[in-house]
């Protein structure tokens, strides 16, 4: 069962001066874009915002804003126009 919830998700950290570096900072995003996408987000629903501050620290945080009509049933309630087991796609009620 997937609960599905339209909120958005946002992964966050903040390194101080001396705990990061440039590799550093580029292996968190890959790490937190990875974490995004094993709960469903596509590549180009992830927004990357990395804040480097005067005092040599810097902000990263990934977001992913669920869009709630690509996860919706299509109409007849069936999620993904899957056909039920044991029934003909081209079935019709008699």
């Amino acid at each position: 069962m997937t609960l599905n919830q339209p909120d958005p998700v946002e992964i966050s950290t903040r390194m101080r001066p001396g705990e990061w570096t440039e590799k550093s900072l580029e292996e968190v995003i890959t790490l937190y874009r990875a974490k995004l996408m094993e709960m469903g987000a596509v590549a180009g629903e992830i927004v990357t915002e990395v804040e480097r501050d005067d005092d040599g620290s810097v902000s990263v945080a990934l977001s992913w804003s669920r869009i709630p009509a690509r996860h919706a049933a299509p109409a007849g309630g069936n999620p993904a126009g899957r056909t039920p087991a044991g029934a003909s796609p081209a079935a019709e009620p008699a």
